[in-house]
């Protein structure tokens, strides 16, 4: 990649604009600056200060294909040349700068309340030489129609609507600074302040001479990339520049790219939109609100893996390796992938994971819809969907996905699909994917999981539900839908009322140990009363002997004889044990006992910030939907 740095004269770059030399890359977002930030361009302009370095490509590159769209306000005939350049960072400031510059001088913004609205700018002249330090107050802004208007419209507080009476008022129009005969008309009928002649063409050159020359001959310093960049290139330079925007992905890249596919545009006589396949994806997300968390990059991650899988010497998700996407290839793979979500939802809810929030480790769904692609209906055969299970908690419990995620990535993608196969022909020479052997858990961490934050609290939450666990007043299994009606969430066992009363340490009683899933009405009943005194009045409000109570209760690991008496202690012992073995089980192997026997505490218990936890309801008469308590 080479590049240069030149200076361009910003009537140049109008020029280059408005005849469709300079253009956007697809990939560009819309022009977005409200008019208080045009203004303050337009001060800066004024000023002869620096408004910063504009990026641009030049065309013509092999490798780098991007489709063109003229600057929002151009000519029509401008989107219909082949550009030169294209700008990849600058648009908002050109936009601003060409349309104000320009034409009528109108420029489509917004207000301060986000409102669409059309904006002209004007230079008050006598302000404008009376102080360059306070040129800021100089610099105009008033309605497209040049008409300010009071009293909900019905008043005129100013018009400058024609050229006569922007003279009149004293406001040159920035439309006019580039456009030398216009410019030259408008100043020679421009009235002096006091008619005379001689005053008149003194402040009209003192006016062209501190002002609009300058402005003639204002400048923008630009790095302009050469033809031998490469996608890859373009994305890490303009991360790296494009500081005051919205940061540009793999996906913008991409549009461009495959809206500049030749090859497809020969055979259907119109550009691939990325965007538009896009929506496909999107719909099936919104059929599947657990899917709501999948990005449209993690979609074109998915593709690469299998496109790198099947036909390179590696497999990758890296960047640069999404960028090197053809188009062919994406359109090969892609319906496969969105077919895959589906069943990845699905594979979610019978593991209990019914929302997005709680999906452990969002990024863990790419490889896993890979994965499906690669197996296909082998996927749920029950000797390689057990092997799926087991390296899908792996991966959680193991807390393996939170970092480097593109090389675990790649890693199972090569790795899973043989080892899960395996699980049916009985070959043991397959190898165990490294997330399976490298996964370890620690009794220590059951200490030290205490937010939602954490993959492994959010684990644990969706394995006592899938291992058969049931609400405690209404009696019924957290599947889907009863998880939503019910308004599921996970609440203390010991309330936090109840713990600071009797001075149980903040860490155990924040712990997942003392945490269960139950219904929103069900913890507004339990309130902060002692687990002897709650279970008493379950009984009468769920219609249950003691005997039915104690069974659903047990069935969330809790040993029912040590909540009854409110012994924490044989409780938390207990149950900690419980929960060890529920993790041993989803992993398929031996956790770390790293805590003594007997002891409530011990181990190397994780650094984690306490969340803000909501105090348990007390008034059980009010009827209140209580979140986390």
């Amino acid at each position: 990649m080479g590049f240069q740095t030149p200076q361009y004269k910003l009537s140049k770059l109008l020029e280059q604009a408005g005849n469709g030399t300079i253009q956007l890359p697809d990939f560009q977002r819309g022009y977005k600056w409200d008019e208080e930030r045009v203004r303050s361009l337009l001060v800066t302009v004024t000023l002869g200060h620096p408004l910063g370095v504009l990026m641009l490509l030049q065309t013509g590159n092999d490798q780098v294909r991007f489709k063109p769209k003229a600057i929002e306000g151009t000519p029509p005939e401008a989107g219909q040349e082949s550009p030169d350049l294209l700008l990849l960072d600058g648009q908002q400031r050109l936009t601003s700068l060409y349309q104000s510059l320009t034409g009528s001088g109108v420029v489509d913004t917004e207000d301060t309340r986000k409102k669409q609205v059309k904006r002209r700018f004007y230079i008050d002249i006598a302000r404008a030489l009376e102080d360059p330090a306070r040129r800021d107050e100089a610099i105009v802004t008033m309605p497209g129609d040049g008409i300010e208007r009071t009293n909900f419209g019905k008043d005129i507080r100013l018009d400058v609507s024609t050229p006569d009476k922007e003279r009149v008022h004293g406001f040159f129009p920035f439309r006019l600074v580039y456009d030398t005969p216009g410019q030259l008309d408008w100043l020679w009928k421009f009235p002096g302040a006091t008619g005379d002649g001689a005053a008149r063409m003194a402040l009209i050159h003192r006016f062209q001479a501190e002002i609009l020359t300058p402005m003639q001959s204002y400048e923008i310093p630009a790095i302009e990339l050469d033809r031998s960049t490469t996608k890859g290139a373009v994305a890490t330079v303009f991360e790296k520049v494009n500081t005051g925007g919205l940061p540009l992905n793999v996906f913008e890249l991409l549009t461009a790219t495959f809206a500049g596919d030749a090859a497809y545009f020969a055979q259907h006589g119109d550009d691939f939109r990325l965007n538009d396949d896009w929506q496909l994806t999107d719909q099936v997300i919104a059929a599947h609100p657990v899917l709501h968390g999948i990005r449209n990059t993690d979609f074109l991650q998915a593709v690469t893996l299998l496109v790198t899988a099947h036909g390179k010497s590696f497999t990758s998700a890296r960047k640069e390796d999404v960028l090197r996407l053809e188009l062919s290839d994406y359109l090969a793979w892609a319906d496969k992938v969105r077919a895959a979500l589906v069943w990845v939802a699905q594979f979610l809810r019978d593991e209990h994971i019914h929302r997005a929030r709680d999906i452990p480790y969002p990024t863990q769904l790419v490889p896993l819809a890979v994965i499906r692609v690669i197996l296909g209906e082998e996927a749920d055969v029950y000797g390689v969907r057990n092997r799926l299970r087991q390296w899908f908690w792996c991966g959680i419990l193991g807390e393996l996905y939170g970092g480097a995620t593109e090389t675990r990535f790649a890693r199972d993608v090569d790795q899973v699909p043989g080892w899960a196969r395996a699980g049916i022909s009985g070959n043991t020479d397959v190898p165990v994917p490294a997330t399976v052997s490298a996964a370890t858990f620690a009794e220590s961490r059951l200490l030290s999981l205490r937010t939602r934050q954490s993959a492994a609290y959010k684990g644990l939450h969706a394995l006592l539900m899938a291992q058969g666990a049931k609400d405690w007043r209404f009696n019924k299994s957290f599947d889907y839908t009863q998880y939503l009606a019910l308004d599921v969430d996970i609440h203390h066992i010991f309330p936090k009322k109840w713990c600071n009363d009797n001075e149980v340490p903040r860490n155990l009683r924040e712990s997942i140990v003392n945490k269960t899933p139950l219904a929103a009405k069900t913890n507004l009943l339990i309130g902060g009363a002692s687990p002897a005194t709650y279970m008493r009045k379950l009984e009468t409000a769920a219609g249950l002997d003691s005997d039915e109570l104690d069974a659903i209760v047990g069935a969330h690991l809790i040993d029912t004889k040590a909540l009854r008496h409110a012994d924490f202690e044989a409780f938390f012992l207990a149950r900690r044990r419980a929960l060890l073995g529920l993790v041993e089980q989803a992993m398929g192997k031996r956790a770390q006992q790293d805590v003594e026997a007997g002891a409530l505490t011990g181990g190397e218990e994780a650094p984690e910030a306490f969340a803000d936890e909501a105090d348990d309801p007390e008034d059980t008469d009010v009827i209140v939907s209580v979140v986390s308590s």
